[in-house]
């Protein structure tokens, strides 16, 4: 196996687990395509970098805050139920 098969393995297992990260690196890079007027472009570069890590981190949030939700609010709630007799 190729270092790019396993490196989009890699990826493809890690969105699985966690679906918010792409979606984070997705908007970090729409951002980067809009245009930077007439600033430097050292501080374009600054800011839309900023940009991205914060969407980027907004995105392991949710994923994180939802994979709380799944651990501790869902599976309690369907052991109960299995538990619960008929």
């Amino acid at each position: 196996m190729s270092s790019y098969e396993e490196n989009e393995s890699k990826f493809l297992r890690k969105a699985k687990e966690n679906p918010f990260v792409p979606i984070g690196e997705i908007l970090g890079s729409l951002m980067k395509m809009k245009s930077r007027g007439d600033t430097k472009m050292s501080v374009h570069l600054i800011h839309m970098r900023v940009a991205a890590q914060g969407f980027v981190v907004g995105a392991m949030t949710v994923g994180v805050l939802f994979s709380m939700y799944r651990e501790y609010y869902l599976k309690p709630r369907e052991q109960q139920k299995a538990a619960e007799p008929k």
